[in-house]
């Protein structure tokens, strides 16, 4: 899964999008990835965060040039910096950015990656008969709007 940074600027299958802000791609049609958008919405206070629906086309570009399948969506994907982060580093990195007391989080980097990756990927497996799937995309209200990649 590892390429260079900004590598999807020369994807052709990829189209263009902002990222001079880390963007969050999350599965829009689970209740629990949903929830994860609503938290980081509402503590991100500087901003910093954008949005992107794996079921977009974007999304799925991006799924796609990471060698990921973009019908099964086993990790978030958090670019930041033109890089991509997956499962356990991609959530710790995520939480850690939205500032105290969540920063705390970073703590979880004592686990080794191995460990973590299998604790995120028991929860993802998981994730729909924890929180359910919802028959649409999650819709940003009129103010979240402007976070959200198309």
């Amino acid at each position: 899964m590892r390429r260079n940074d900004y590598s999807y600027r020369s994807d052709a299958a990829v189209p263009a999008f902002p990222d001079d802000k880390p963007v969050i791609i999350f599965d829009g049609e689970c209740v629990f990835c949903s929830g994860w958008v609503k938290f980081a919405l509402r503590h991100d206070k500087a901003g910093r965060y954008r949005f992107l629906a794996a079921q977009s086309p974007l999304g799925a570009a991006l799924y796609r040039h990471y060698g990921l399948d973009e019908r099964d969506y086993e990790t978030n994907i958090l670019i930041e910096d033109g890089r991509a982060h997956f499962k356990s580093e991609g959530s710790i990195r995520m939480i850690a950015r939205l500032g105290f007391p969540w920063s705390l989080v970073s703590i979880f980097y004592i686990l080794p990656r191995p460990l973590a990756d299998r604790l995120y990927e028991f929860v993802a497996r998981n994730r729909l008969k924890i929180a359910g799937r919802r028959t649409t995309c999650y819709v940003p209200s009129p103010e979240e709007r402007s976070r959200f990649l198309a």
